[in-house]
Order: C-alpha cells, then sequence, then structure tokens
C-alpha cells in the first residue's frame, strides 16, 4: 500500500461549532504526532467540504490521501452510501489525487473503542482497574 502524503478527517458536520471540537481536536492530535503529514477535516455538512480539502491539497502538490471516516458508528446511510459517494465524486472532480476510503467507522477500531471504555468507567467514577 502506497503510503498517504496527506489525511483528511472526513465528519457528519454540524452548525453547532461545539459539535466539532473532538474532530479538531483529534486532527491537531495526529498533526503533532506525523508532523510531516498534513492533517484536515472535511465534512458532508456546515463546514469544508471534500472537494474544497481537495483543492487545498491539489494546489499543495498532494496526491495520496488517506481518507478516514470519523464515525463512531458503522451503521446508518452516511457511512455506507454517503461517505463513498462523496468520494467517488471527489476522485472524479479531482483525478490528480488518490483519495483513499480508509474502512468503516473509526468507532469500530479496537483502540478507540477501549480508549472510550476507559472514559466511560471513569465518568461512571470507577477509576481503579487493572
Amino acid at each position: 500500500m502506497t503510503v498517504a502524503d496527506a489525511i483528511v478527517l472526513l465528519a457528519h458536520g454540524s452548525p453547532d461549532p461545539d459539535w466539532m471540537l473532538p474532530v479538531e481536536r483529534c486532527a491537531a492530535l495526529m498533526q503533532a504526532r506525523a508532523p510531516t503529514i498534513p492533517v484536515h477535516v472535511a465534512t458532508l455538512e456546515q463546514g469544508r467540504s471534500l472537494d474544497e480539502v481537495a483543492a487545498t491539497l491539489v494546489t499543495a502538490g498532494h496526491h495520496e490521501v488517506a481518507v478516514v471516516p470519523f464515525f463512531l458508528s458503522p451503521g446508518g446511510r452516511h457511512v455506507k452510501r454517503d461517505l463513498p459517494a462523496a468520494v467517488a465524486a471527489t476522485q472524479a472532480a479531482f483525478p490528480a489525487l488518490r483519495l483513499r476510503l480508509g474502512p468503516g467507522a473509526i468507532g469500530m477500531d479496537p483502540d478507540v473503542l477501549a480508549a472510550l471504555a476507559t472514559a466511560g468507567l471513569r465518568r461512571a467514577g470507577i477509576d481503579d482497574l487493572p
């Protein structure tokens, strides 16, 4: 597999700016951990579209882009239908890019599930676990 030279977190989006905070914070953490690979955020609704981010990436000379679905659940039309359609449409509009849509929702990744379980227990007041 070719290594990505840019990453796009693709989220749903919302008119409420607080909704985007975890997405933006995750992008910043990813950028800090991989400082040579630009990390961008795109949304299906109410934010920078995948086409807008793709235009920025093309202008900057990027070619291999990993698109990471920033969704917790693999169910629903967004992950199953809307994300693949958006990536296909953007790929057609920007043939200089190779967009690779990551599998399913990030929320199904074992590391994400483990972190959510730990956070849920902590919020329930259960901190002393083996």
